[in-house]
């Protein structure tokens, strides 16, 4: 089966999705996050899916320590390679600076790569405060994530990006919304009604 005929399973949802879904939890309450994250994370190991977790607010051993607690097996995992816990800032600003091209060349670069290491497909989530540090090109952050869009139609790796409410700002939590087609709302991923279609319009909007 082709890796775009393929459902998946998200772990926190009884509804399976297609590959390449892009969603958005914006969360004020950390031990929900906890909960679907760490569900989506062991739902793509036992799928046999390659697995990234790109942490910012919180450290890497906080992050181990937290999915070793439920379960998720980081340290045996990552000797195989198949789930990796990664620092955001070395991901989407290895060099300082934050290029929204370049990231998604990296993130097409990886399904590949992916495919070709003979994984059926790959999921990440990330912590987005890396964002209000200002490093140059952060301010490009919305057009980033509605070029992901655009990435995932030809490279369907399912993705969740992580919006602490208490950080960020309510009129970039806004945009952010008008630019992620799904979100998960109450423990389930939905259809986002704030989603805006593309960068355009969520400037004029």
């Amino acid at each position: 089966m082709c890796a775009n005929e393929r459902l998946v399973n998200m772990g926190f949802t009884e509804k399976k999705w297609k590959p390449g879904i892009h969603m958005c939890l914006i969360y004020n309450d950390e031990s929900e996050r906890r909960r679907v994250v760490g569900k989506f994370l062991e739902a793509g190991l036992l799928s046999g899916e390659k697995v990234d977790y790109f942490y910012d607010a919180r450290s890497c051993e906080e992050v181990k320590a937290w999915l070793g607690d439920i379960g998720v097996k980081v340290h045996g995992e990552s000797e195989r390679q198949q789930i990796r816990v990664s620092a955001a800032k070395e991901i989407y600003c290895p060099e300082g600076i934050f290029s929204p091209e370049k990231m998604i060349s990296l993130l097409k670069a990886h399904y590949t790569k992916t495919l070709a290491e003979g994984y059926p497909g790959a999921r990440l989530t990330g912590e987005m405060e890396w964002a209000l540090k200002g490093i140059p090109g952060s301010e490009q952050l919305v057009r980033y994530e509605d070029m992901v869009n655009d990435a995932l139609k030809t490279h369907p790796i399912t993705g969740m990006c992580q919006y602490d409410a208490k950080r960020f700002d309510g009129e970039t939590l806004f945009k952010i919304l008008k630019v992620h087609p799904y979100m998960v709302a109450n423990g389930q991923i939905v259809q986002n009604p704030y989603f805006a279609g593309s960068y355009e319009l969520n400037q004029n909007g």
